[in-house]
């Protein structure tokens, strides 16, 4: 306990007069003291609403004898941060989060911590953070957005992108883009379809790291509140019983995530964050395993941009528990494994009720036999690429079609939007993997584009970069090795015919072996100049996406 090198005795007399100089009691300072993590800011939708948050998550700690001491954790809006620069600094926090959170904890010396994070990458950093600093976790989310309403119907930021596509083909007016523009994100939280901030949410649920509800009851329901509470409670009890976050997460229960992740339909950017948190938590994490897990794993969710529903459809139809309840009909989940709660995964769903089986399918009817994600390979991605599945045309899961080749984002976009993109080509963008970016910035401005000209269901989009949750279509991301450190995809050239064959997990660029030993000579890969401060540093130190982009391998 912290009592015992920070508090008592008198060698720690000087500690305890910084404590009063927070005007921190002895009464205070003889309880456990607990860290809450705070997200908060005023720039992310998803995080304006988490100074309530941690009001109740303080009281919680402060009814169950704690007392409660809050620091902040950084975070990015990454649908502000898209289609520029700063989206080179999303994924990079991920890290930044996870160091910053482990410099404060051990700094400090907490008996236990609550984290209450939200968007993107602030919910794998915190999870990274907590498998590193092994001390009794609960999390929290901020919570989901409620859908928009436009012209009658439920919509999303995806929505919102893709109508600035057809806006640009001229398939709706100046007014109509206003209409989406003011109607499309109507409360704070996390944007409101399974993007990766409501992915990474509700696999914090399946790894046991969150209370149920933590990934579906939406920001701005009193539920999210009692929610908050509870966890400033649970926590106060797992430090009583010393359950920490490497005895919730490990391999049995990130395997349980994976199974989860093809079932709901996640962001492919879970296969970016789960092996960074195995890394972390010294699980061996092998992208093959995807599609091992997905074979045998029904997609039961069609949330937007893959279908019509939301995240508040989902917890009305019993939440993440209830996709899990259907999930151990098939026997796919180990059911055993310690939670938060300090019950069993098994305890936690056993009276979870699927109330809506056109928002969860259930297992004998399913809406496709395998899971939301699949990872290619082939010449083009020896090491992978990822795709998600649930979200792509029946009629573009088998394509083959002619490259066109960007270096960049900003030159994909611009060709787009110039009418320079027809129907049977497989956009190319390459460069923006997590070394070469630097960053692997996420493309949802080209893929929006795209489908908002109604060409979703006849161009593919192959990246070394990665794509929004809020993507769909067929959208590859991910190519490893990246084009930098000279993957195969630094050599495709305008005409060359890719084929993407996503059943049998395929993508292969049809140029002969003698033609791209010659294109090795004479293409030289191309490094970005003028990089410098975090970019750089992230840029030499940062492994492929294939390896999850971490920074750190785990050695303890």
């Amino acid at each position: 306990m912290i009592k015992d090198t920070i508090v008592d005795g008198f060698q720690n007399a000087a500690h305890r007069s910084l404590y009063h100089a927070l005007g921190m009691t002895k009464e205070e300072q003889s309880r456990p003291l607990i860290g809450i993590v705070s997200s908060y800011n005023e720039i992310v939708p998803g995080h304006i609403n988490i100074d309530k948050i941690v009001d109740a998550v303080k009281m919680g700690v402060a009814m169950a004898g704690g007392t409660p001491i809050v620091f902040p954790a950084i975070a990015v809006c990454d649908g502000i941060a898209m289609g520029h620069t700063g989206m080179k600094y999303s994924l990079i926090t991920r890290d930044i989060i996870a160091d910053s959170t482990e410099a404060m904890v051990l700094a400090h010396g907490f008996d236990g911590l609550v984290m209450v994070p939200n968007c993107d990458k602030n919910v794998p950093g915190l999870l990274m953070a907590a498998a590193r600093v092994n001390i009794p976790t609960v999390f929290v989310s901020g919570g989901p957005m409620l859908a928009g309403r436009v012209n009658g119907k439920k919509t999303s930021l995806s929505s919102m992108f893709e109508a600035i596509g057809a806006y640009s083909a001229g398939k709706i007016d100046e007014k109509q883009l206003c209409v989406c523009e003011e109607s499309t994100c109507p409360t704070c939280g996390s944007c409101s379809g399974m993007y990766t901030a409501n992915s990474m949410n509700c696999l914090t649920e399946v790894l046991g790291m969150g209370l149920g509800g933590n990934g579906t009851i939406p920001a701005v329901y009193s539920a999210r509140i009692e929610l908050a509470k509870h966890a400033g409670m649970q926590i106060m009890e797992l430090v009583r019983k010393n359950i920490k976050p490497r005895d919730i997460m490990n391999e049995r229960s990130i395997r349980n995530a994976l199974t989860a992740d093809m079932a709901l339909g996640c962001s492919t950017n879970s296969m970016l964050h789960l092996p960074a948190i195995a890394n972390e938590c010294g699980v061996k994490f092998d992208l093959d395993m995807a599609n091992e897990v997905s074979e045998r794993t029904p997609n039961l969710c069609h949330l937007a941009p893959a279908g019509p529903t939301y995240m508040e459809d989902l917890n009305e139809a019993g939440g993440v528990y209830a996709v899990l309840k259907e999930l151990t009909k098939l026997g796919l989940l180990d059911t055993s494994v310690m939670t938060c709660t300090g019950k069993t995964l098994g305890e936690n769903i056993e009276n979870a009720v699927n109330r809506d089986t056109s928002v969860i399918r259930t297992v004998e009817d399913p809406f496709s036999k395998t899971g939301g994600i699949a990872v290619l390979k082939g010449n083009l991605a020896p090491d992978g690429c990822v795709v998600k599945r649930s979200a792509v045309a029946p009629e573009m899961l088998v394509h083959e079609g002619p490259a066109k080749v960007f270096e960049s984002e900003e030159d994909c976009i611009a060709a787009i939007y110039g009418g320079k993109i027809v129907k049977g080509d497989v956009v190319v963008i390459r460069y923006e993997g997590p070394a070469g970016g630097p960053g692997m910035r996420e493309m949802l401005s080209p893929t929006s584009a795209i489908a908002g000209m109604g060409l979703d269901k006849d161009v593919a989009l192959i990246t070394d970069g990665r794509f929004s949750g809020a993507t769909r279509g067929a959208s590859i991301g991910h190519v490893s090795p990246e084009a930098v450190r000279g993957g195969l995809i630094a050599y495709v050239k305008n005409g060359d015919i890719i084929s993407i064959d996503i059943p049998n997990y395929s993508i292969e660029l049809k140029v002969s072996p003698v033609e791209l030993a010659k294109r090795k000579i004479e293409m030289p890969i191309k490094k970005k100049e003028g990089i410098k401060g975090a970019l750089k540093r992230y840029s030499e130190q940062v492994s492929s996406a294939d390896k999850g982009a971490i920074i750190n391998k785990f050695e303890g």
